[in-house]
C-alpha cells in the first residue's frame, strides 16, 4: 500500500492534464480523448437503450460504454433495469437524486454499461457479489448480466463450483430451513411449489454441484441488483431464458466478493468501486480505500510506469457508485518502450 500512497503524492502535479479530466467527474465516466471507446462515451440520444448482455470482445479490462436514456412517464428503475438488462441498485448509485419509482416523464437517466472485469480467472461463470453481476466467459468474450444475490443472513457461497443441469420448468423444493422460515412468519410452505407462477424459480435455472444452489430466473418483479435471495443468484427471465441455452454441462462457476475493480484499458486505468448499500458510512468507506490500495499495488507490481491521479482516486472512492472512471495512466515512456519491445518481438519470429 506504501507504494501506491507514495505514487499518488508524486504525480498529482505530473497529471494535470489528467487532473483537468478527471476532476469533472461525477456520475459518468471520464474517456481520454484518444481511448478506443471515446466514439462511445457520450450518451444515446435515443429514448431507449440497448440490451447489455451481448458478446462483448475481451481485449483489455474494460468493456462496454456508459449510454443514457429519456423516461417516459410510466417509467420506474424496475421496469427500465428489465428492458435494459440492468440491476435496480445500479441505476439508483448512477443516477442519484432522482426518484427510482418516478423518475418522472422526460428525465433524462445514466444507464451504467461500462464495466471493469472481475480479477478472476476467465473462463466460465463468474459472480461477482459485490456488483451483483455475473459474467460469462466464452469464444474469447463475455456476456454480463445483472443478479440478484443472497442476503445478509443467506449471504450465496464463496466457492468455486460447476453446471450440472439444465432445468426447464423447474420445480422448487424449498429447503428446512426456508420452509422453517416462513413457518414461523404465519406463511408456511409445502414441500414442493410446481412449474407455474407462484414457482420463484422462473421457468429456467442452471443447477449447480454447490449443493442447494441455482442460477435461475424469478416469478418477482424486483429484486435483481439487490440481495434478496437465501444464496441462489436470480435473474431476469429474458436473461436466464438466453444463459441457459448457451451455457454447456461441466462449466465452471466461481462466486467472487471484489467491490472494488482496478484494470488496464491500452495505457489507462480505472478504477470501479461498489458500495453494498445505498448509503456510504464511514466505516464501510475506509474498507474501500484500504482495498483500493492494496489492488492499485497489485496492479503496480506487474505494470511498471503507472502514475494516478489522487482527486480521481478519490473521487471513485466518494461516490462508490459502481461506475468505471479514469484514474491514472502508463507514462508516456513506459507506453513506448512496450511499443517498441512488441514490435522487435513480432520481427524476431
Amino acid at each position: 500500500m506504501a507504494v501506491f500512497r507514495r505514487s499518488l503524492m508524486v504525480t498529482s502535479l505530473a497529471l494535470f492534464a489528467l487532473s483537468a479530466r478527471a476532476d469533472n467527474v461525477q456520475s459518468t465516466p471520464v474517456v481520454a480523448p484518444d481511448s478506443p471507446q471515446a466514439s462511445s462515451a457520450k450518451p444515446e440520444k435515443a429514448t431507449e437503450a440497448p440490451r447489455e448482455n451481448r458478446l462483448f470482445p475481451v481485449k483489455d479490462d474494460v468493456i462496454g460504454s456508459m449510454q443514457s436514456m429519456t423516461t417516459r412517464y410510466e417509467d420506474t428503475f424496475a421496469d427500465i433495469g428489465t428492458r435494459t438488462s440492468i440491476g435496480y441498485l445500479e441505476l439508483v448509485h448512477a443516477n442519484p437524486g432522482i426518484d427510482p419509482w418516478l423518475p418522472g416523464d422526460g428525465t433524462r437517466i445514466t444507464l451504467p454499461q461500462q464495466h471493469v472485469l472481475p480479477d478472476s480467472p476467465r473462463e466460465g461463470i463468474v459472480v461477482n457479489l459485490a456488483e451483483f453481476r455475473l459474467y460469462y466467459y466464452k469464444d474469447g468474450g463475455v456476456k454480463t448480466y445483472p443478479v440478484g444475490v443472497g442476503s445478509e443472513q443467506n449471504p450465496s457461497p464463496l466457492t468455486k463450483s460447476k453446471v450440472t443441469m439444465r432445468l426447464e420448468s423447474p420445480a422448487w423444493y424449498p429447503p428446512k430451513s426456508v420452509r422453517e422460515e416462513y413457518e414461523a412468519s404465519g406463511t408456511p410452505l409445502p414441500r414442493v411449489i410446481p412449474p407455474g407462477p407462484e414457482n420463484p424459480l422462473g421457468n429456467y435455472a442452471l443447477k449447480l454441484s454447490a449443493e442447494g444452489y441455482l442460477i435461475h430466473g424469478t416469478n418477482k418483479k424486483f429484486g435483481i441488483g439487490m440481495q434478496v435471495s437465501h444464496g441462489c443468484i436470480r435473474m431476469y427471465n429474458n436473461d436466464i431464458k438466453e444463459l441457459v441455452f448457451d451455457v454447456p454441462k461441466g462449466t465452471p462457476v466461481a462466486f467472487v466478493d471484489q467491490p472494488v475493480k482496478v484494470g488496464l484499458n491500452g495505457n489507462e486505468v480505472w478504477l470501479e468501486v461498489h458500495r453494498p448499500k445505498e448509503d456510504l458510512d464511514a466505516q464501510t468507506k475506509d474498507r474501500l480505500w484500504k482495498a483500493v490500495m492494496a489492488r492499485m499495488d497489485t496492479l503496480m507490481e506487474s505494470n511498471p510506469g503507472l502514475e494516478f491521479q489522487r482527486a480521481a482516486v478519490e473521487n471513485a472512492i466518494d461516490q462508490a457508485d459502481g461506475i468505471p472512471r479514469l484514474v491514472g495512466e502508463r507514462t508516456r515512456q513506459v507506453a513506448k518502450a512496450s511499443v517498441e519491445s512488441g514490435r522487435k518481438e513480432r520481427v524476431s519470429h
